[in-house]
């Protein structure tokens, strides 16, 4: 069983959050919970969104694939990550690894470049509402989505490539709780520098491109409205933006953490950080994004209403 390399044992063992016996349980029914309201929140959006025609516009067509990406990449991970905490079966097939890894750096990376489409789809809307309709129209909605999946798919190929594509024939304890690049990096026998420069210098492009369009987006839109808002106006924006910058600099931060620092400087912070944008980001997304504006919440109120006629 290979991949580009030479590997002697068909599993790997993840070593897991912690080997406390005590914190299993604890930690099981925290990420089970967190889990559940992962799902109900990007799946209920996406289906809120899907129903309510005052939501068809571009900015909720881009939440929809941010939920989904969401959904998918906490998939990748909190099912297995419970199930270790639940029965101590910690082994995970050399496929498994190589599945779990790509998967979720496919549907990362995805949602870095959602991140930017959205804060970009803010900027026109904000800074120049007269040709939001012409620039984002539908089609460049469609180009953008697909421009984020392409660049996450060709991606992910390389993120794998370079971590799984050395020869394995040592140890297999992952000291994580999934199958990340840094760990599994450690147990190769070949030299990784070369893998490992390569998947910093990806990150960075993926990482800080991104970053900085959001960046640039939300200070444009934040220039627009000191200059052209009532008070109430810009405080409302601010609040908004304040609350969206936030949930970036979570993500962002914790995703900086892992994959912008030299391969020695990874230790045992590298699971506290994962958790938040593997674990807690996807949780919060739903709310912070969509489920405080008031669209939502008018849609929300008339499909409750519709409901409750039925019955």
């Amino acid at each position: 069983l290979a991949m580009g390399g030479n590997y002697t044992q068909p599993r790997f063992i993840l070593l897991g959050i912690t080997d406390t016996p005590w914190a299993q349980a604890p930690l099981f029914v925290l990420f089970l919970l967190i889990y559940i309201v992962t799902l109900a929140g990007n799946i209920g959006l996406m289906v809120l969104v899907w129903v309510a025609p005052s939501l068809h516009t571009p900015m909720y067509f881009f939440l929809t694939h941010l939920s989904l990406a969401d959904v998918c990449y906490s998939t990748v991970i909190s099912p297995k990550m419970l199930t270790d905490l639940l029965f101590g079966d910690k082994t995970i097939s050399w496929a498994g690894c190589v599945t779990q890894f790509h998967l979720f750096a496919l549907f990362v990376t995805a949602e870095c470049h959602l991140l930017a489409a959205m804060a970009y789809d803010r900027h026109v809307a904000i800074c120049h509402p007269l040709s939001y309709v012409l620039v984002v129209s539908p089609r460049a909605c469609w180009q953008l989505v697909a421009w984020c999946y392409l660049m996450a798919s060709l991606s992910a190929l390389l993120y794998t490539g370079c971590t799984f594509g050395g020869s394995f024939c040592g140890p297999n304890h992952v000291d994580h709780f999934f199958c990340d690049a840094s760990p599994v990096l450690r147990l190769a026998c070949s030299d990784t520098r070369g893998c490992e420069a390569a998947i910093f210098a990806l990150a960075a492009a993926n990482g800080l491109g991104t970053s900085v369009v959001i960046l640039l987006s939300y200070g444009r839109i934040l220039h627009a409205i000191l200059g052209t808002s009532s008070a109430p106006s810009r405080a409302r924006a601010f609040r908004t933006c304040a609350s969206h910058l936030a949930s970036v600099a979570v993500f962002y931060g914790s995703l900086f953490f892992m994959y912008l620092q030299p391969a020695s400087q990874h230790g045992s912070r590298d699971k506290v950080a994962s958790v938040f944008y593997t674990v807690v980001s996807p949780m919060l997304n739903p709310f912070i994004y969509s489920l405080r504006n008031r669209e939502v919440k008018a849609a929300l109120g008339r499909g409750r209403r519709r409901v409750l006629n039925l019955c």
